[in-house]
């Protein structure tokens, strides 16, 4: 069976591995997928792979590990901030029959990682589920053009196929982002396909009422551990998937650096002209990493004092563009630390409304032991954090 394609504008030639259909990096196009925005690294790789690939792949092992942890010598960027070990085993179980499943902290960058391995083997990183409680069967494996079936009874023409019948018909991965929010029998809908690697359709005869996988496909799959227990997975499930645990970025020095990358490239993208003041990204990263472990400067552990809200590398990037932006359109400067007592309410307090009387306790009594002229401002701006 031959599953179509809808129309998109032709992927230019040298793009690595055909980027998604019908995508351009441009100014107008907010965050475009990993396959565009690193073509020229992708190119660069294919061009100098030597190495043996796994059928139905892109690129070697060697050669997809080099686009995700970076190689400085040969030009290519560092774009995951990781334990090298874990981009490994997640490449080698791909290259296998199971499945992966990333789990860990929500912010981790588990969705980041899935998105950087599937540019690299398959070239396309836009063959995503997004999981949720209205998550159907349908937006699995396949629907159908409503008029087409009136019109025509089931036929190839009014199938509409879904981004696992797609990855299983080009070969190539499928991304399955927060299966754990998807009903049981949604997620076990699954488990015919990853061990017999066969869509059946029985609304058509013939050869195509059943679509086999090609070599090359495969599923990557994304869970917050914090969400164990809504939609637990079954074991017959667990058992077509390795699992591999993203960890949060473990020291400040590196944190700080992927912060200000992200964040310059977002601030630019938004209009705001002067880069991130470091001095404020600074103290708006220890701020997040001292309330992660509920503890102050002193580095002790998880206390009484941790929110409950999540307080991930993510969220930090996301106030520290809220921040340049709220510096630079309403003032005409970069952000300042009262910014950040200013955006951070919206982050500390989405779980619970203690949250809030926990940021301001911080402010209140652990902020005043760092030094620094920041750490100060930032004390000075307590009042501003809202009731």
């Amino acid at each position: 069976m031959t599953v179509r394609k809808t129309d998109a504008k032709p992927v230019p030639e040298g793009q690595a591995g055909g980027p998604s259909d019908g995508v351009e990096a441009g100014p107008s196009v907010q965050r475009p997928p990993a396959e565009v925005r690193y073509a020229q690294e992708l190119a660069a790789l294919r061009s100098d792979d030597r190495d043996p690939r796994p059928p139905g792949w892109k690129l070697s092992l060697r050669a997809a590990r080099r686009f995700v942890i970076g190689d400085t010598a040969a030009g290519i960027s560092r774009k995951f901030v990781g334990n090298p070990s874990l981009v490994d085993r997640a490449l080698v179980t791909l290259a296998t029959s199971r499945g992966l499943m990333l789990v860990g902290e929500p912010g981790t960058a588990k969705s980041l990682l899935s998105e950087l391995i599937a540019a690299a083997v398959s070239g396309d990183s836009t063959l995503t589920v997004q999981g949720g409680a209205a998550t159907t069967e349908d937006q699995i494996k396949y629907g159908w053009n409503y008029a087409l079936l009136v019109a025509e009874g089931p036929s190839t023409r009014s199938l509409v196929p879904a981004p696992m019948l797609r990855g299983m018909a080009e070969g190539r991965l499928v991304r399955f982002e927060e299966i754990t929010r998807c009903p049981l029998e949604v997620q076990d809908s699954l488990l015919s396909l990853l061990s017999e690697r066969v869509v059946a359709i029985p609304e058509l005869t013939g050869p195509d009422g059943m679509v086999f996988a090609r070599q090359g496909f495969n599923v990557i799959a994304t869970a917050n551990t914090r969400d164990r227990g809504v939609n637990e997975m079954s074991a017959a499930l667990k058992r077509r998937f390795n699992f591999e645990t993203v960890f949060p970025i473990p020291d400040l020095d590196t944190e700080l650096a992927l912060v200000e990358a992200e964040v310059s490239t977002l601030l630019r993208r938004s209009g705001v002209e002067p880069p991130p003041d470091r001095d404020v990204l600074e103290v708006l990263v220890g701020t997040f990493r001292e309330l992660r472990a509920g503890g102050g400067p002193d580095g002790s552990g998880a206390g009484p004092d941790r929110p409950s809200a999540v307080m991930s590398t993510a969220e930090a990037v996301s106030v520290a563009h809220a921040v340049g932006v709220r510096g630079w359109f309403l003032r005409g400067e970069p952000g300042s630390a009262a910014d950040v007592v200013a955006c951070l309410a919206g982050t500390a307090a989405k779980d619970s409304p203690e949250d809030l009387a926990r940021l301001r306790r911080y402010l209140e009594q652990q902020v005043p032991r760092r030094r620094g002229p920041q750490w100060q401002a930032l004390h000075d701006a307590r009042h501003l954090l809202a009731d």
